[in-house]
């Protein structure tokens, strides 16, 4: 096994931003009031939460008040697509290609999906015609988790406000947060999921930003934290960890972005001319995250791909993570139309915040040497 390490699956989770770690030390010792009490301990807490919310506000687009954190960015889709259809029960309709965190609650509520075109585009065209006078919910994510395509947002909410007047759009900006201005493209969105482990920030917290007139209901009940629609005692640290990473990302977004977009550039050009027969999943390479890369290689499977590349010190994947850290077929492929044989040999590797140089050297090296391996290329 490598010593050496290259990891690129900053789509499944980023390493924690050196910001978010000092911002939490205290609060994971001398630190430790409760938000939700009056004594000077908890008010101390509470201010903490509250400055943390002006961060969210600031990185989404919103009002402070707007703001509800969770306990992730699947905790923030599900109260959003549930709470909404409790508030107001009706149709629900969401993009092919949601993240399961949508398509779950999506299905569960007896919802449907919109079909998407060979980049992984939502057709508006078949939005609309699905759209009735009764729809409750339309959900579709900023950017796609495993080919990192942009959605139209702003024309999903123009359609759906001008055919669907009651109806509410909730965006999953959980990929998008670190790359992309939040505030112009969410303009017209009514509930916004975001994620702290996608910044650089901890594990375990997220936040739902709900706007003013929105009809939603808790899903948990309990003490009334969060406007009475996120009950329980807050994770303070976690949450404090979150806004120091979002302060950070947004600070150096515009230079970060362009570093990382010829990190991905440079990967996926090294990759396709040392592949024979390699292809680049998705749209072009402006129409997707700057760091999102999928490709699908020949004559391998996803499964032992991983292993070797995992053994040769190189961590990436083939699709979303999934509670089982076994390789799923991808719905995402499916709804756009990859041919089954090919989406066997998918490879998602997506760089980040703190991919270097060396790692993009060293996986320009490990992958297509596994490749050849699995295939029996002579060495």
């Amino acid at each position: 096994m490598s010593d050496q390490l290259a990891y690129l699956d900053h789509a499944a989770t980023t390493p924690l931003r050196p910001e978010a770690r000092a911002a939490m030390l205290p609060w994971l010792g001398e630190r430790f009031g409760n938000p939700s009490g009056a004594h000077r301990v908890a008010r101390a807490a509470r201010q903490a939460v509250d400055e943390a919310r002006d961060a969210v506000a600031e990185v989404v687009g919103c009002r402070p008040g707007e703001v509800v954190f969770t306990g992730g960015g699947t905790e923030a889709d599900n109260l959003a697509v549930r709470g909404v259809h409790a508030a107001r029960p009706g149709p629900v309709l969401c993009s092919a290609v949601e993240h399961e965190a949508v398509l779950r609650p999506v299905a569960e509520v007896g919802g449907s999906t919109v079909p998407v075109d060979a980049r992984g585009v939502i057709d508006l065209e078949a939005l609309e015609a699905r759209l009735t006078a009764d729809t409750t919910l339309v959900s579709v994510m900023v950017a796609n988790n495993e080919v990192g395509t942009v959605q139209p947002v702003g024309a999903v909410a123009e359609v759906v406000h001008r055919r669907a007047p009651t109806a509410s759009v909730h965006a999953d900006a959980v990929q998008a947060t670190s790359w992309l201005p939040l505030p112009d493209l969410l303009a017209g969105i009514d509930l916004v999921s975001v994620s702290s482990h996608k910044v650089g920030g901890p594990q375990g917290v997220g936040a739902l930003v709900v706007r003013g007139g929105t009809p939603i209901r808790a899903l948990a009940l309990g003490g009334g934290q969060e406007r009475e629609l996120r009950s329980g005692t807050h994770d303070v640290a976690g949450i404090v960890g979150f806004a120091a990473a979002l302060r950070a990302t947004l600070a150096a977004q515009d230079r970060t972005a362009a570093r990382v977009r010829a990190l991905r550039d440079r990967l996926a050009d090294g990759l396709l001319d040392a592949v024979p027969g390699a292809v680049e999943t998705g749209p072009g390479r402006d129409e997707r995250l700057p760091g999102a890369l999928h490709v699908c290689l020949p004559g391998v499977e996803s499964e032992a791909l991983l292993f070797l590349l995992d053994e040769a010190g190189v961590c990436a994947s083939a699709a979303s993570a999934c509670a089982s850290g076994a390789q799923q077929a991808s719905h995402v492929l499916a709804a756009m139309g990859v041919p089954a044989d090919r989406a066997r040999g998918a490879l998602r590797l997506t760089v980040g915040w703190s991919t270097t140089d060396a790692e993009v050297d060293h996986a320009l090296a490990a992958v297509p040497a596994a490749v050849a391996r699995l295939q029996g290329v002579p060495a």
